[in-house]
């Protein structure tokens, strides 16, 4: 037991998880930065189109996140053969969901922007880095379900050294691609694109290696025929809810870059900008959210639920320390490192103008990811569900429209409202933790076990 809690421990499973974020953060900052000396046009395209891709991942996250809740839990409660199975099921079922979103972003790319209200002149952009990343999108349904299932089994350092290696490759192709560096033709915007889709093949590969090996039993091919409806159903049970919740926010994200996008391209370009630097704030921040719940759930399998409760107070008082102090940072640094990005005056003043607001809004996104992630973590994923469509779609998404468009307040109406959504979110999923619902369920069927293991014991 001392080994799977030494395994198990929130500090070994979330430096690597934020090692991988980081690195995450980098690319996506080099990513930006290397656009940014094509055109803030295509920082635009960049940044609308990767809102359009997360919002489409929910339609496999679902599976990835249930099955990954569920492999800590059975872990937890010993039983590896069961996680093992839903492992297999939720990489065979995320890749086909995953075929099928790329065919669709291959063959009608611009038609898809066109519908999302990009201005008619970033189109044509649109059309090529969609088409080309787009059809990547399996690749990103397996690496999700790969790198989830692997890091649920206590196994945080594997897809952090993927990572490391998925960074240095991407930043290579990034460069020799829109500057025909080393021989490479010069492609621009759509070397972007490829060194994108190259870098997650290989990561796809790496971490398939690394999961065939990630249980107790090794995972052959033939193994992907496996189907247990029993523990299908459980992923689905578990993930429909958390499929439903990240589908609130991609989706309210991508109708807030709609409305940004109806400000015009300078506000679509800033808020590009901002979400570079609002990674690096709460980066630690999530990494630690994610870890609390892997622990959690692997303590909530194995009945230690007074630990449970406790560990997720204790990771959202680090969490805030931290995302407030890199809030500040950001405060004070933040206009220079908007200069690093672009000399456009105008989209550097309106980036300037959300640093202050940026200290409001990553405390309150801390208490929501911590305490959220914890109720996810013991099944409570209905709760954090409805919470979502309640509040991201009336305040996040329609009270921005109406302050931000329909009363003129723009960018930081929008902004504003982005805030409240986040500390509505976080005060009812904290007064909901209190309430011990779950752990109190899972604690009275741990006296129940007890009970019946110690009459058996009498009996024989």
């Amino acid at each position: 037991m001392a080994l799977t809690d030494k395994k198990f421990s929130l500090w070994m499973l979330a430096w690597p998880i934020f090692i991988e974020l980081f690195l995450q953060f980098l690319l996506g900052a080099a990513d930006t930065l290397m656009v940014s000396r094509i055109s803030d046009d295509a920082v635009a395209v960049v940044g609308f189109s990767n809102q359009l891709f997360q919002a489409l991942t929910t339609l496999f996250i679902t599976v990835a996140s249930g099955a990954g809740i569920l492999i800590a839990q059975k872990i937890g409660s010993r039983n590896g053969e069961d996680a093992r199975t839903i492992a297999i099921m939720a990489v065979t079922v995320s890749a086909i969901i995953g075929i099928g979103l790329s065919v669709l972003l291959y063959l009608i790319p611009g038609e898809i922007a066109a519908i999302l209200q990009l201005p008619e002149h970033l189109i044509p952009l649109a059309e090529t880095y969609i088409s080309i990343v787009g059809g990547g999108m399996v690749l990103i349904a397996v690496m999700s379900a790969l790198s989830t299932s692997i890091r649920n089994t206590g196994n945080t350092k594997g897809p952090m050294y993927t990572a490391i290696g998925m960074n240095v490759v991407h930043v290579f192709f990034n460069y020799a691609f829109i500057f025909g560096a080393f021989g490479f033709p010069k492609w621009g915007l759509m070397g972007v694109a490829v060194s994108t889709v190259l870098c997650r093949l290989l990561a796809t590969i790496v971490l398939f290696i690394m999961f065939l090996s990630s249980f107790e039993r090794t995972i052959s091919l033939r193994d992907f025929s496996l189907f247990n409806r029993k523990l299908f159903g459980d992923i689905i049970r578990i993930g429909w809810p958390l499929g439903v919740n990240m589908s609130c926010w991609v989706f309210t994200q991508l109708l807030i870059f709609t409305f940004l996008a109806m400000l015009g391209s300078n506000e679509l370009a800033a808020r590009t900008y901002m979400n570079t630097l609002e990674s690096f704030c709460f980066m630690l921040g999530y990494s630690i959210a994610l870890a609390v719940q892997i622990q959690i759930a692997h303590l909530y399998g194995a009945g230690r639920v007074k630990e449970a409760y406790g560990l997720a107070f204790r990771a959202m008082w680090i969490g805030l320390g931290v995302v407030t102090v890199n809030a500040f940072l950001i405060f004070l640094f933040g206009k220079q490192l908007l200069g690093l990005f672009t000399d456009n005056k105008e989209i550097v003043a309106l980036g300037v103008s959300l640093l202050g607001m940026n200290l409001l809004l990553q405390p309150g996104k801390m208490i929501n990811m911590a305490l959220g992630n914890a109720l996810n973590a013991v099944g409570d994923t209905r709760y954090t569900m409805w919470t979502s469509v309640f509040s991201m779609w009336l305040v996040a998404t329609a009270l921005a429209y109406y302050v931000g468009i329909a009363l003129g307040w723009g960018l930081i109406g929008i902004y504003a409202c982005m805030i409240l959504d986040e500390y509505i979110r976080g005060t009812l999923s904290l007064l909901r933790w209190r309430g011990k619902k779950f752990l109190r369920k899972a604690e009275s069927q741990e006296i129940a076990a007890m009970a019946l293991r110690k009459q058996t014991a009498l009996e024989a």
